[in-house]
């Protein structure tokens, strides 16, 4: 959420405590429907795990449960795998999961991973949660890099969805390891701040919280409270010095994770009370918000576009959920198309028309397999600004099965047909299809 700029309560973790009152449950209660049935990724460094708030965060996130916010632990252990290695005298090749890892260190991240987990179980189990520490992530070895031979380290080849989704539907929290399995059931260490972004990629989530020993992003030595992953990608390409470096993974993963798709990314430090709570039900927050552009995935229509944009509607046509536009159609109007695309396939699109100070928008489809992901909404809020620009002074929309959607989550209301420009009043009477009349006012 955005956030003010106010460094001056950075100093320690005591400064934030106890932030949010009994009063502010009211200020909960509007992102809760926002909220409800969406996925968080919560990123807990080790040493927060070894920390005495450890115990509040597991209850902040039994809080998070108890809204409907569907929640994923990744954990990771680097605090502990140093401690195991200094206490049995096995000199470790790398902590974080990063650089090489050797049989040894392998040995011990496993053990350390273990010990971990197992905490975390406890934690919730007193908080009264199901839980579960699962096998959802499949990886392969890295490999050689720049002629360095990672041994065990391992990336992430694909998340088991379903397994996740199946625990999501049974009201288990599932626990993810920064170990994964090979093609031949084999175990390799993988980096947490990595793991996490791979994670909220395959499963859409609106959030990755990174719950770390800091408070959040240093840079030029001052706390950002937001920042824009743009501006964060220009800094560290230009100048990372000014990062502070104990940062600079997860500022990295946090801008693969917003051009992944992953909209919010927060930073924060575990180590406060009820600070997961007040960065995510408060507006000023505790830590650092990393944001992308909420339309950069969103663009006009091309005529290259046509057959996809065609394809992506027919099912929605043949369930007169849209007006029936064939090819040729919508090639010839396709200076009035937009779509979103996620790895430069289509997903998504919507039309856009104006008619002297009324605009009216159309074809609103979203591929089913990203239903329920907020695109509907940001590709209407997206044509409502460009409508806005064009100096438009009211939006329309005619729709025979989303009215709901459109009065609850776009802010439009039910009208009568007196409202539309004369074309599309006769349009509505003739056509057949006994739409709604639904309008947003622009002024």
């Amino acid at each position: 959420m955005t956030t003010s700029s106010d460094s001056s309560s950075a100093a320690s973790p005591a400064a934030h405590e106890t932030q949010l009152k009994p009063t502010d449950l009211r200020g909960i209660l509007k992102y809760i429907p926002r909220f409800r049935n969406q996925i968080f990724v919560v990123a807990i460094d080790g040493a927060v795990i070894a920390d005495d708030n450890f115990a509040n965060l597991l209850v902040d996130i039994a809080v998070l449960r108890s809204l409907m916010i569907k929640v994923v632990l990744v954990h990771g252990i680097s605090n502990q795998l140093q401690e195991l290695s200094a206490a049995r005298g096995v000199p470790i090749s790398n902590a974080d999961g990063t650089g090489v890892t050797d049989a040894a260190t392998l040995n011990l991240a496993v053990r350390a991973s273990s010990r971990v987990s197992h905490l975390i179980l406890e934690g919730l189990t007193q908080s009264d949660l199901k839980c579960a520490i699962t096998n959802a992530v499949r990886s392969l070895p890295v490999g050689v890099i720049k002629g360095q031979d990672r041994q065990f380290t391992g990336k992430v080849d694909r998340v088991d969805r379903e397994t996740l989704h199946h625990l999501f539907a049974a009201d288990i929290v599932p626990i993810i390891q920064p170990i994964g399995f090979g093609p031949d059931g084999g175990t390799l260490r993988i980096n947490s701040d990595l793991l996490a972004v791979e994670v909220a990629k395959s499963l859409g989530a609106t959030k990755v919280i990174y719950l770390s020993q800091r408070p959040g992003l240093i840079v030029d030595q001052e706390l950002r409270r937001d920042i824009s992953a743009e501006q964060l990608n220009e800094i560290i390409k230009t100048r990372p010095e000014a990062i502070a470096p104990e940062a600079l993974s997860k500022a990295e993963h946090a801008i693969k994770a917003i051009q992944s798709g992953v909209p919010r990314i927060h930073l924060v430090d575990g180590r406060i009370y009820d600070g997961l709570i007040n960065e995510i039900f408060s507006s000023e927050g505790v830590g650092t918000l990393i944001y992308g552009n909420d339309y950069q995935q969103i663009r006009p229509a091309v005529r290259a576009d046509a057959r996809f944009i065609h394809s992506l509607i027919r099912s929605a046509v043949e369930r007169e959920e849209l007006l029936h536009r064939d090819l040729e159609t919508i090639e010839q109007h396709i200076e009035d198309f937009y779509v979103f695309e996620v790895d430069e396939n289509i997903i998504a699109c919507i039309t856009l028309r104006q008619d002297g100070a009324s605009a009216e928008i159309g074809s609103l489809c979203v591929m089913p397999f990203h239903h329920k992901r907020g695109i509907g909404r940001k590709m209407v809020e997206y044509a409502t600004l460009r409508a806005q620009k064009s100096g438009a002074e009211k939006l329309f929309a005619l729709s025979t099965q989303s009215t709901s959607f459109f009065t609850s989550a776009c802010g439009f209301s039910q009208a009568d047909e007196s409202c539309l420009p004369e074309a599309r009043r006769v349009f509505a009477r003739t056509n057949g299809r006994n739409a709604k009349v639904l309008v947003k006012a622009l002024t």
